[in-house]
C-alpha cells in the first residue's frame, strides 16, 4: 500500500498579506539618553564630525488583508494602542 501525502489547500498567500514598516521616534522634545551614549561611544571610536544620534524603534508588519486601506488602518490602530507611547514618541507607517 502507497501513502500519498496530499498538501492542504492554501490560498496564494503573496496575495492575502499586505507588509508595513513602522517606525517609531522620540519626539523632538523629548531628551535621549540613549541616543546621546551611543554618540558619546561612536565620538569616542575616533569620527569626530558626528552631529547627533537619536535612538527609535522599527517594526516589520505582515497583515492578512487584502484591501491596503483596511490594513493601514489596523497598523494605525497598533500603533496607538501598543507599539507608540503617543506622549513622548512619533510614529510613521509606510507600506512595503
Amino acid at each position: 500500500m502507497k501513502l500519498i501525502s496530499e498538501k492542504p489547500y492554501r490560498l496564494n498567500s503573496k496575495k492575502n498579506k499586505l507588509k508595513f514598516s513602522v517606525t517609531v521616534t522620540l519626539k523632538k522634545d523629548v531628551l535621549d539618553p540613549q541616543g546621546k551614549v551611543v554618540q558619546n561611544t561612536v565620538t569616542n571610536l575616533g569620527i569626530k564630525n558626528l552631529k547627533s544620534i537619536r535612538q527609535g524603534k522599527f517594526f516589520e508588519i505582515e497583515i492578512d488583508e487584502n484591501d491596503e486601506l483596511q490594513a493601514n488602518k489596523k497598523i494605525e490602530e497598533i500603533c496607538k494602542k501598543l507599539l507608540v507611547n503617543l506622549i513622548i514618541e512619533d510614529y510613521k507607517i509606510n507600506k512595503l
